[in-house]
């Protein structure tokens, strides 16, 4: 009996046991708190904290109020920018004749190509790109512009000489129109209504306001494009440039005056043509001596400027005779970057032809 019991309690055991692995195994794997049967239903599970991407941040990981400041940009402008600081960019360029005085704010090949030409002749990597180094350089030799200079927002001041006006400053204005090409005839000294036509002219083409009286913009502009009028040229006395070098006097030689600031064209000793022209700055001088033609281009681009220099006759390195646009739009208002510039182009186109590798350069001061 007593044996009867005891198996029938280890029955009992067992099967408790077994109920209650049973019941634990169903909830694990049929649990409603479970994250996979949360998902199968089209739920979301709830993440635990340790997991969870919402959970409040520690203090480790809170950012810093204070920002951290940008790093400065190595370009300050780039081509293709636009704005207010393209448009200072290139009135600064202007005050160093590599810009004309119209802004556009608009970084485009041209400004592109003046920046260059500054960075080259400055020393710096002619990139075109105007880096922070291009940059402050270009601010130290220059004027902050005002905002009508930015805009070109252009106003009249009053007249200096006007219709009516007479004497030696209108023949200086007068001697000064003749020396670019918009005052024909004798120097007369009368402001007259064919004066007051030159000066509108004159004011039309450089977009200064047109009104045909000498303001000081105009006379500013005109006095930055000319030379000092000689008694000569102010009294219609036909100019004489200096005496001919005599190492111009034989063979075929292209006799270049720095004081008269004339090319002559000599052959035997004979003066055949005369140009007008313009040389380097105190920067990059135009070289003086006695050299010789060593090579022509017709329709040469300066590798080292990016400008063009048509009809050049190479006398020293990258020095040469040619004809330049810049001279013939805005006279002695500029510099060369060591050539002999021409702004007479048929002269040049003349000229050219004429002249052969071999042929005598000589630059000099009379």
């Amino acid at each position: 009996m007593k044996l009867l019991k005891m198996l029938v309690l280890t029955v009992l055991v067992v099967g408790l046991l077994g109920a209650t692995a049973f019941g634990a195994g169903y909830a694990l794997r049929h649990g409603s708190g479970s994250g996979r049967e949360a998902a199968d239903a089209g739920q979301t599970p709830t993440p635990t904290a340790s997991g969870s991407p919402s959970s409040a941040p520690t203090a480790t990981a809170t950012p810093s109020a204070t920002p951290t400041a940008a790093p400065t940009p190595k370009d300050v402008l780039v081509p293709g920018a636009r704005g207010q600081q393209v448009r200072e960019l290139q009135s600064r360029l202007y005050q160093l004749a590599w810009w004309p005085e119209l802004t556009t704010g608009r970084y485009d090949a041209d400004t592109k190509s003046a920046v260059s030409g500054f960075q080259a002749k400055r020393g710096l990597k002619a990139t075109g790109v105007v880096d922070q180094r291009t940059w402050k350089r270009l601010v130290r030799m220059t004027k902050t512009p005002t905002h009508d200079q930015l805009f070109n927002i252009l106003h009249p001041g009053p007249a200096l000489l006007a219709p009516g006006s007479d004497g030696e400053d209108v023949r200086a204005v007068q001697a000064r129109l003749k020396q670019i090409a918009w005052w024909f005839g004798d120097v007369t000294g009368s402001y007259d209504a064919t004066t007051s036509e030159a000066v509108r002219g004159f004011q039309a083409k450089r977009a200064i306001p047109v009104t045909g009286d000498v303001d000081q913009r105009t006379m500013d502009r005109l006095v930055a494009m000319t030379r000092t009028p000689s008694h000569d040229e102010m009294f219609n006395i036909e100019p004489k440039p200096g005496a001919l070098d005599a190492r111009c006097q034989t063979g075929r030689a292209l006799c270049i005056d720095k004081t008269s600031q004339t090319l002559r064209w000599v052959v035997d000793g004979h003066v055949l043509k005369t140009y007008e022209v313009r040389f380097g700055s105190d920067e990059l001088p135009t070289r003086e001596g006695s050299f010789s033609v060593f090579t022509k281009s017709r329709d040469h681009v300066s590798s080292l400027f990016n400008t063009s220099m048509p009809f050049a006759m190479f006398f020293s390195g990258g020095q040469a005779v040619h004809y330049s646009p810049d001279f013939a739009a805005h006279g002695y208002n500029g510099a060369s970057h060591g050539c002999v510039n021409v702004r007479d182009y048929d002269g040049i186109v003349w000229l050219f032809d004429q002249v052969r590798i071999g042929d005598r350069v000589v630059v000099y001061w009379s």
